[in-house]
């Protein structure tokens, strides 16, 4: 796509040049982020921007630049890039497979999937025998004297990588630009694109409705979802008219449905019952040109579907298709209610956003997109597409001349809730129900179950992240449910019963109580359910009857799991000895600790920035073991099974948990520390930890190890700790030691 002189994108590219060529002259490596909203070009706004950073140049400097994706998303860039450059050729672009000599040349851009150079054991990493890795081919191009810029794309994506600042420090860009709409870190150094500027150039649409014009007379019978879909696909009609009236018959409106991921505890499977739908219903199958269908496990009728001028109407997809995906004639989108999960997905609105023509036609119904859904009214929530952390990484390594400690390391084997009620249950669900009087609680004189679906409202993207509801709804209409939906809907009621009930709602579970409920309305109320299932169903969901019934649930199942207790946890060794990790990598909640500590084994040290995490008491015995002469070296634990080092303990119920010892320290004499400091309430409640790690201590050195310890108290400018079974503590610290080491 090359998109036209636009105001924003000038604006845009020269405060890009301007803060990169400023940063440039600064001896550390700087980031920049670009801000832009879905729609507004980002991709060829930083293409132009890197050719008129190499093409006017009023210096020496020579640049590399490596072009960074989730995703497949680099390749798309990639082709939109040669497109844009294929005149002028003052830019070439390449893959891995295609660089010579092992380097990057000037005014080259290295396109890189983010997810596949990110994975541990990837051979582009890692050293090998032909020495064609990253951090040879990095060192190689500076080595030409040419400094390095990283271009990450849809950053935002990157920040649930393990690995993300480790691979930022292995490619030594002097200036980093992250580009994405919902970037994740603060910096002084941003240029950000306005949402109303890219809607006034004619770039994305004004706005989107939702479910405009909806009329509760209008449901004749058909399922909500077959509702939402008929009003949908008369809508995509009305646009196609609109344009034939303007003299455009070659666009042709393009109707997305996303379908929601499967679950294993779904009941029906809703790519078929859509597809059937579409097909049965309203003619539009892949046969006949008019469905096209993008899944990872099947795509059909793909080819030239951006064009505006394809003869595909409707496209069925699921979230993956949401990122770097252009397709300027998508006008509407459906979303179909999801029983465990009801977010609409800032990227997958942004879907609809784009003008087919790069223009706005100053009709209303043009210059809008269009969003159906049977989601009810409470649920509706717009959410940016956050990751699951903080976009930096530190890595810290181990020292070069640790030797193996080898020690037994523990985790706990977790014995699950039973998962399938058995038949007992039934007979509990009867009797609390006869007990509690269940029968005079119901009303039974209910005749539908509606759904409140909201009409005429309006999605404000440029709300999306502030503090102002992006949904905007005026009004709403009931929609009765069908027999299949009611039937769908009970299901789910009892699936959440036994989820928040900590029991795994798998389906046998549910059809017990099921069975329950059914028998119930059958013994006490001479209802049949083989006759009037739809009446038990709407009976149970009303509104009035869900918390009487639901009460019955919840008792029922706590007798169940009293009868039926789940088995206990058990302490297991690791399979493999434990050492101190060789690296372990941070998010941006921790920072290095300066000045430099002398005895740590891994390096730099990080220390957590949350105040809930960072303990008074920890800082203050760091201190202690790193200025003792003694120390060979010492480790700060974590809590996570396999990569941190744990030893058994009894909780106060007598259940095996694992106990991550705070630190492990190593002395000049061999032995080998495992400390935990305490004060305050957590030292009174050590006990059993205390007792877990003396009787580990004993039960090693019995195999030949040189193990001391235990939990550890400051008190007077001193460190005080107890070796004792059974565990004592009092304010004065009566049988407590002064730690010597």
């Amino acid at each position: 796509m090359i998109i036209k002189n636009l105001v924003y994108k000038n604006t845009a590219i020269e405060e890009l040049l301007a803060k990169t060529n400023k940063l440039l002259n600064y001896s550390k490596s700087n980031t920049i982020i670009f801000k832009a909203p879905t729609g507004a070009g980002k991709t060829i706004i930083i293409a132009d921007f890197l050719l008129q950073f190499v093409s006017n140049r009023k210096d020496s400097k020579t640049f590399s630049f490596i072009w960074a994706a989730p995703r497949k998303l680099h390749l798309q860039s990639k082709e939109k890039l040669e497109e844009f450059y294929k005149e002028n050729r003052v830019l070439e672009c390449s893959n891995i497979e295609e660089l010579t000599d092992k380097i990057i040349p000037e005014n080259e851009i290295l396109f890189l999937n983010w997810e596949s150079i990110n994975k541990k054991d990837n051979v582009f990493i890692r050293e090998n025998e032909t020495d064609f890795n990253l951090t040879s081919i990095v060192n190689n191009t500076l080595e030409e004297g040419r400094e390095i810029i990283l271009v990450i794309d849809e950053s935002h994506h990157t920040a649930t990588a393990e690995n993300t600042k480790g691979l930022i420090e292995i490619m030594k860009p002097k200036i980093t630009v992250e580009v994405s709409a919902t970037p994740h870190i603060n910096s002084d150094n941003i240029v950000k694109i306005n949402f109303e500027d890219v809607i006034a150039e004619g770039m994305i649409k004004e706005k989107v409705s939702l479910n405009p014009d909806l009329k509760e007379d209008k449901l004749e019978g058909e399922g909500s979802d077959e509702f939402i879909l008929k009003e949908a696909l008369k809508k995509r009609e009305e646009i196609k008219k609109k344009f034939s009236e303007i003299g455009k018959e070659h666009i042709n409106p393009l109707l997305l449905i996303q379908l929601p991921d499967n679950s294993s505890t779904d009941f029906t499977n809703k790519t078929d019952e859509i597809e059937n739908l579409l097909a049965k219903k309203f003619n539009i199958t892949t046969d006949n040109g008019k469905l096209a269908v993008y899944l990872s496990e099947d795509k059909r009728n793909l080819e030239n579907i951006s064009k505006n001028d394809n003869e595909v109407d409707v496209l069925l997809f699921k979230q993956a298709i949401a990122l770097g995906w252009d397709c300027p004639r998508a006008y509407i989108l459906v979303l179909f209610r999801e029983w465990h999960s009801e977010i609409f997905s800032i990227q997958t609105v942004g879907r609809i956003m784009r003008m087919p023509e790069i223009m706005r036609y100053n009709i209303e119904e043009l210059d809008k997109g269009y969003v159906y859904t049977n989601i009810a009214n409470n649920n509706i929530k717009i959410e940016e597409e956050l990751a699951r952390d903080y976009f930096t990484i530190y890595t810290s390594r181990r020292i070069d001349n640790y030797t193996s400690i080898d020690l037994v390391s523990y985790h706990i084997l977790r014995q699950r809730e039973i998962t399938r009620l058995a038949p007992a249950f039934i007979n509990m669900f009867l009797k609390h129900a006869k007990d509690s009087g269940l029968t005079k609680k119901i009303d039974k004189k209910v005749s539908i179950v509606t759904d409140h679906i909201p009409i005429d409202g309006i999605i404000h993207l440029e709300n999306v992240g502030t503090n102002t509801d992006p949904v905007e709804i005026l009004n709403d209409i009931s929609l009765a449910k069908t027999t299949i939906e009611l039937e769908l809907a009970f299901k789910y009621f009892i699936q959440q019963s036994l989820h928040e009930n900590e029991m795994f709602p798998e389906q046998r579970s549910v059809g017990r109580v099921c069975t329950s409920i059914y028998n119930f309305f059958s013994d006490e109320l001479k209802m049949n359910y083989e006759e009037v299932q739809r009446e038990i169903m709407t009976i149970v969901l009303n509104k009035g009857n869900i918390q009487p019934i639901k009460d019955v649930i919840n008792i029922s199942l706590k007798e169940y799991k009293t009868n039926y207790p789940k088995g206990k946890n058990k302490s297991v060794e690791n399979d493999v000895l434990w050492n101190v990790p060789i690296k372990i990598e941070y998010n941006a909640k921790n920072q290095e600790r300066k000045p430099k500590l002398n005895r740590v084994v891994m390096n730099p040290y990080y220390e957590s920035t949350v105040k809930a995490k960072s303990w008074e008491t920890e800082k203050y015995f760091i201190e202690f073991l790193d200025q003792h002469k003694s120390v060979e070296w010492w480790f700060k634990n974590g809590e996570r099974d396999g990569t941190y080092f744990a030893v058994p303990y009894k909780d106060d119920a007598k259940e095996d948990q694992s106990f991550y010892v705070d630190f492990i320290v190593k002395l000049s004499d061999g032995r080998i520390g495992l400390f935990d400091t305490k004060s305050g309430w957590t030292a009174k409640e050590a006990g059993g930890k205390s007792d877990g790690l003396q009787q580990y201590i004993k039960e090693q050195n019995k195999q030949g190890k040189n193990l001391f310890g235990g939990i550890v108290h400051p008190k007077s400018g001193s460190f005080f700790t107890y070796a004792g079974i059974p565990y004592k503590y009092d304010k004065d610290l009566t049988d407590w030691k002064i730690l010597e080491i």
